[in-house]
């Protein structure tokens, strides 16, 4: 009798009557149908569960050895600061305070004179530009004299312990072996408080008129 003509013959009400091979198969059976069950019942929000567990120890992994590195390197970052700011304020001790801009320009002024040269224009601007931390002053400059002593005017005054750039040069051509020179000469000097405050709040301003303008 075969396997099939066994299975047409079963009572389902009496199971113990069964082939043994027939109730192993069906116990088997049974048995994958529970797991199954229980896996989309109980099992799978575990399983869900325990994965986004794994992440959140992996994530805190991360952020504690992001942490541990910066602790590490607490020290290294405290004197790289400090350098920082020590040349920071050698920078700002190159540049001049409200009150000794006058003499700088005389500095400049004095320096062209040194060399024997005739001043035809030396006038500053009539504002200054003003950043964060220092203002910039234009200056407007002409003078004549022979090519070694403009030369050498420019060099004393790239060699000046307080910041002042040449820019925007222009020679003429010599007119009875003397040249003219347009130039102007920038000169910074740092913001006091007061003014290290106004500009912080005039860009606070500006940038709160520019979210409004925004919206």
């Amino acid at each position: 009798m075969s396997l099939i003509d066994d299975l047409r013959t079963l009572d389902p009400k009496q199971p113990g009557n069964w082939p043994w091979a027939i109730k192993i198969g069906a116990f088997l059976l049974i048995f994958v149908v529970v797991q199954v069950a229980a896996y989309f019942i109980f099992w799978q929000a575990q399983s869900e569960q325990i994965e986004k567990g794994r992440a959140d120890v992996a994530k805190q992994k991360e952020v504690f050895l992001e942490k541990k590195k910066l602790a590490v390197n607490l020290e290294a970052y405290k004197q790289q600061r400090a350098e920082i700011e020590q040349s920071f304020g050698a920078l700002l001790k190159q540049l001049p305070n409200k009150s000794e801009m006058d003499a700088l320009l005389i500095d400049i002024n004095q320096a062209g004179l040194g060399r024997g040269l005739a001043f035809e224009l030396f006038k500053p601007a009539e504002k200054e530009n003003f950043t964060e931390f220092y203002a910039e002053l234009p200056v407007n400059i002409k003078v004549t004299g022979n090519y070694h002593d403009l030369g050498a005017f420019a060099s004393d005054v790239a060699k000046m312990p307080r910041i002042v750039l040449l820019t925007d040069l222009k020679l003429d051509p010599p007119k009875e072996g003397v040249l003219s020179m347009e130039a102007v000469a920038k000169t910074y000097r740092y913001l006091d408080e007061e003014e290290v405050a106004k500009q912080r709040k005039s860009a606070k301003d500006k940038a709160a008129k520019g979210g409004k303008g925004g919206k």
